[in-house]
């Protein structure tokens, strides 16, 4: 029977959206699930990035049983900062058939150029915390909660397919020990000394709460020249801040400020490893799953490091040395031995040789592709 593309239209057809993957990767040891209530926030039409990206999703059908899932945004907000006419394509999901994944990227790439559009990107999100690139090495590694994860062929038929490499960031996974945390701590102590600045830490979530905007909108400052990075407005930080924050273990996260006037320099925010937790979630939190991620948040062995970001000014003079230093202090507090990084672009090479001090491997690579219309 041939593949059938269908628009998403209903509350029906946006559960089943979510659930493709669910059964694409059931039974893989190292898929990590998202919670569907999470997912399914991409359809709410008070979602802050409607303002200004339009979207679309679509569901492939074989035998009328969903076999693959696309999605479509046009970030206007991005495509004027860039100067550019892409539509990104997104939450790709698809069976091990060319015949589906030609079909989906075809719908993706005819609803972008019917706008306009003249080249596509992807897998990319609304912004750049949101799911974006497509693992092309690392097959055999648990991926951490901001990272990703697909099977080996995902990047076989989207070659292809015409599609070319564009941008590609990569993982690491480090091995603390005692020596290196004790160098991290001193140097921290030094740097902190030597530029007037003082370590924050957090024991509630109400007091992380007081600094989540200024955080946010470090983060956005910070990464203002990266790809895909935009500026967060107050409704998205809201968004963020209702989906991040429940979450958040407020010990791992640490804030840098300036002794002279309190202005935030920078910060890192570290989450014992959720993964294994939400695989016995399985999509949701109820009834069981709040049980996984409570005993994960407090006995683990691994610390995902989510985001850190400094000042310009900050960046030169070591921030990153004090704010991971003092990060792991508080893992050695707690009986954990390992670091997973989330993606950085392999051209960060400064960053790339301060994780190589490290008894480390770099296990993950991510991808966004391209193509012209």
């Amino acid at each position: 029977m041939s593949i059938e593309i269908r628009e998403v239209e209903n509350k029906k057809e946006q559960k089943q959206f979510v659930d493709v993957q669910f059964k694409i990767y059931k039974g893989n040891e190292f898929w990590v699930p998202p919670i569907k209530k999470d997912e399914l926030t991409i359809f709410d039409q008070n979602n802050p990035f409607k303002k200004f990206c339009d979207t679309q999703y679509w569901i492939a059908y074989k035998d009328n049983e969903p076999v693959g899932r696309i999605g479509a945004i046009i970030n206007k907000k991005y495509n004027e900062k860039e100067g550019k006419e892409n539509v990104r394509f997104t939450r790709l999901e698809f069976i091990d058939d060319r015949e589906v994944v030609q079909k989906l990227l075809e719908t993706a790439e005819k609803w972008g150029k019917d706008r306009g559009m003249t080249g596509i990107v992807g897998p990319l999100g609304f912004t750049n915390i949101d799911h974006q690139g497509m693992m092309v090495e690392g097959f055999d590694h648990l991926p951490s909660v901001a990272s990703e994860y697909h099977l080996p062929y995902y990047k076989d038929h989207l070659e292809a397919l015409g599609y070319d490499k564009l941008v590609d960031w990569i993982e690491f996974r480090l091995t603390m020990d005692q020596a290196i945390i004790d160098k991290g701590a001193r140097g921290a102590a030094l740097l902190m000394k030597r530029t007037k600045t003082k370590m924050i830490s957090f024991n509630s979530s109400k007091e992380l709460l007081e600094y989540a905007d200024r955080i946010f909108n470090l983060l956005g400052e910070a990464f203002k020249d990266l790809y895909s990075v935009i500026e967060f407005d107050a409704d998205m930080i809201e968004y963020y801040k209702k989906k991040f924050l429940k979450m958040i273990s407020p010990k791992y996260v640490k804030v840098l400020v300036s002794e002279e006037d309190g202005e935030m320099m920078g910060f890192v925010i570290g989450l014992p490893s959720l993964s294994k937790a939400l695989q016995k979630a399985n999509g949701s939190i109820w009834p069981f799953g709040w049980y996984h991620i409570y005993k994960a948040l407090n006995n683990n062995d691994t610390c995902d490091m989510l985001l850190t970001a400094a000042t310009p000014k900050l960046q030169r003079l070591g921030g990153g040395v004090m704010l991971v230093g003092e990060l792991q202090k508080t893992m050695a507090e707690n009986g954990i031995k390992y670091l997973e990084t989330t993606g950085m672009f392999e051209t960060n090479q400064k960053a790339i040789q301060n994780w190589k001090n490290y008894d480390h491997i770099q296990h993950k690579r991510k991808r966004c592709f391209t193509k012209a219309l």
